[in-house]
């Protein structure tokens, strides 16, 4: 198993050699910097902190700077765990680029889901509306609270009611990596990605299927009008 750190830039279409269109999210993977070691003897657990996206030095405060220090790196704007025993062999100090993956791999990416505000029952639950006659005095109401049983009179925990929807951790599985581009730093995944455009998402092998892979055919290369 592999993971890594990325940033969304966004979705676009590429075509490959046969004509087949590919609609991909663009995934910018810039070098993860191991800034520390998480072993069982000491943590309980195996695991690499990273370092993401270069932050000025007068930025980062003294626990930053003593952190980046020790890793012999520049501080670094954010800080995340990977797992995976592919690139657990990884020493303080060393990067992990998007290499590690190729055309074809199944992965899984987990990103912070668009924001949608406070939304009511009917949009965030998929609830039924009232009828829309003149008439009606109910039209998009939440309905009945009440519930079944001894403890009627109060609301159970878990109701569905209305509230702040949106910007949850969210998993997108079984995706196809179309191609990996180390010289410019990115990865091209097919279909969508959670998250909005700009946002931080983690790519890593695929859970329920790790050893699948999907038959993806070279790309169009426009730069020098050939295949890659």
């Amino acid at each position: 198993m592999k993971s890594i750190i990325g940033r969304k830039i966004g979705m676009t279409s590429v075509f490959a050699t046969d004509g087949t269109c590919y609609p991909v999210s663009v995934i910018e993977v810039l070098p993860n910097v191991v800034t520390q070691k998480k072993t069982i003897e000491k943590d309980g657990y195996e695991a690499l902190q990273i370092g993401y996206e270069e932050k000025k030095e007068n930025r980062a405060n003294k626990p930053e700077k003593g952190i980046f220090a020790k890793a012999n790196t520049t501080p670094k704007y954010h800080l995340f765990e990977l797992e995976g025993d592919e690139i657990y062999s990884k020493e303080v100090g060393e990067t992990i680029d998007c290499s590690i993956f190729q055309a074809g791999d199944n992965v899984d990416v987990t990103g912070t889901s668009k924001g949608r505000g406070y939304l009511g029952t009917i949009q965030r639950y998929n609830q039924h509306i009232g009828p829309k006659g003149h008439g009606s005095g109910y039209h998009r109401q939440i309905g009945s609270l009440a519930n079944n049983g001894r403890c009627n009179n109060r609301v159970l925990p878990g109701k569905r009611m209305s509230g702040h929807h949106g910007n949850y951790t969210t998993t997108t599985l079984n995706l196809t990596v179309v191609s990996v581009d180390v010289a410019k730093n990115c990865i091209l995944i097919k279909g969508s990605v959670p998250g909005p455009n700009r946002s931080i998402v983690k790519i890593r092998t695929a859970v329920k299927a790790p050893n699948l892979k999907h038959d993806v055919k070279p790309l169009v290369n426009y730069d020098e009008g050939e295949t890659k």
